[in-house]
This record gives C-alpha cells, structure tokens and sequence, in this order.
C-alpha cells in the first residue's frame, strides 16, 4: 500500500494541535482527521479517534505495523514542513505589502 496523497490543514491557533491531515493510499482509500499535535518531546501524529465512556479515546483507523505508521507519520511531516517553509516564505512578502499600502 502507497501513499498517493497528503493534504494538511493547518490550525491557526496556540492550542497544542497544529495541524490536521488526510492521507490517501493507492488513489482508492483516504483517512481523514490525522492530528499533527505538539507534545512534550516534540511533534507527533495521533489517528483518527472517537471518545468513549469515561474521557477515553478510541482509534478509529490505525496502521498495525510500526513500519506503515512511521511512513504515515513521515509523508504527513514531510508536508506539513513544506507548509510551514511556504508560510515562511510568504511573510516576508506580506509585510512589504503592508509597509507600502500605510
């Protein structure tokens, strides 16, 4: 199974969660609402979960061997670096925007 396609939406905000993703395999099944979230040692991807009972979580789709979650969670970081670097490039063209329009 490949992965075919990443989108990332990135969250505008200061909470903990920084991003959420989709991710296709072969062009014929996507998973939808892959969190990019900024723990205590650093980013990580949480799948797809639904709350249960008491406050727990519960994963609605997750890969079964370590070797398809790190690819998952590599293609996902992948993407989401590339969205940040284009942010960053766009920045900078902002403020000059703004600078000449005052």
């Amino acid at each position: 199974m490949q992965i075919t396609d990443v989108r990332i939406r990135k969250i505008n905000d200061d909470g903990k969660m920084k991003a959420v993703a989709s991710v296709t395999f072969d062009d014929e099944f996507v998973v939808h609402d892959i969190k990019v979230i900024d723990g205590q040692n650093g980013l990580f991807v949480a799948m797809p979960s639904r709350k249960m009972g008491e406050g727990d979580f519960r994963d609605i789709a997750h890969p079964l061997v370590s070797e398809m979650r790190n690819r998952i969670r590599d293609a996902i970081f992948e993407k989401y670096d590339e969205l940040l670097a284009e942010e960053g490039a766009q920045a900078p063209e902002q403020q000059e925007t703004q600078t000449t329009e005052d």
